[in-house]
């Protein structure tokens, strides 16, 4: 990838997105994890000029490329930096009061699947970094090397559902510090049976990530504020790729339809097809659930 290119990039369960969001061509749309724009292009290219299409994203350079790729679409839109869950400012200051959807795509995007020099993969060896906005100051690597044992077993434990969390802090606390992928992942390989070893990285490896970003948090918080801001018929619509995030938008949702406020529009999670896991592999753990404000 260079800057003068738009690199790859296939948004997971994009037919179902649009199938459920039902478009307005002058509706107001919101993509609250823009990424590098392959929903939002997808979103902007149904809107005639009197729709707007709103991103709002923390990093940088995925800024850069969605609005590369959206300016080949039309100029109807709006993307600003900015965590999700902050997504009323920037209604506010396009004085906007509500939306006619929303949209999180709660994975990581290629763009930071395969940087060489953040850390998120346990696949090629980088500095312990997995910010999402470089912007802010704490690095996994200070999560690492600073918290007590007790504290990383739970992050190992409760944001990564790993069962091995004590041993595996046993042995950080054991061999700090730690500051690249390859570090960590001998740690991991000297805590583990070769069997589960893969599974292992994947779900330490996630555990600092969310850590590192507050993913849990901040999805709460949005969750708490959303429905103040979406139309009376308008769709929200979160896509999650692990179990835990699923949970939390599956309650949250449950508990806005018992009280009145939303239809759920998907029993189940809407999984990709078998084609598409084939052509694109980040779509195998995707769930996606969808409802409407009544």
């Amino acid at each position: 990838m260079t800057t003068q290119t738009t690199p790859t990039h296939f948004p997971v369960l994009s037919n179902e997105v649009l199938s459920l969001l039902k478009v307005n061509p002058a509706g107001k749309y919101l993509d609250g994890t823009c990424g590098l724009g392959g929903h939002s292009e997808k979103i902007l290219s149904k809107l005639s000029p009197e729709g707007c299409l709103i991103g709002t994203e923390i990093d940088n350079k995925a800024i850069d490329i969605a609005k590369t790729r959206l300016e080949k679409v039309g100029g109807n839109f709006h993307i600003e930096k900015c965590s999700y869950p902050n997504f009323p400012k920037i209604l506010e200051k396009l004085n906007i009061d509500k939306v006619d959807g929303l949209l999180l795509d709660l994975g990581l995007s290629s763009l930071q699947l395969d940087s060489v020099d953040r850390g998120f993969s346990f696949m090629r060896d980088a500095n312990l970094d997995m910010r999402f906005d470089l912007d802010s100051e704490i690095r996994a690597n200070d999560i690492i090397n600073r918290y007590s044992e007790n504290e990383l077993a739970d992050i190992i434990y409760h944001y990564g559902e790993e069962k091995r969390s004590r041993k595996i802090s046993k042995n950080i606390i054991k061999t700090r510090p730690i500051n690249t992928v390859g570090e960590l992942k001998e740690i991991i390989r000297i805590s583990t049976p070769p069997n589960k070893r893969n599974k292992t990285m994947a779900r330490v490896f996630q555990s600092f990530r969310i850590a590192v970003n507050d993913e849990l948090e901040n999805l709460k918080i949005f969750l708490k504020k959303y429905i103040t801001y979406l139309k009376a018929g308008g769709k929200i619509i979160i896509i999650s790729f692990h179990s835990i995030e699923d949970r939390i938008v599956k309650h949250s949702f449950k508990s806005s339809s018992d009280n009145g406020d939303l239809k759920i529009l998907t029993k189940k999670p809407i999984m990709a097809t078998e084609e598409e896991k084939r052509t694109n592999s980040k779509s195998k753990s995707a769930k996606l659930r969808c409802a409407i404000k009544l």
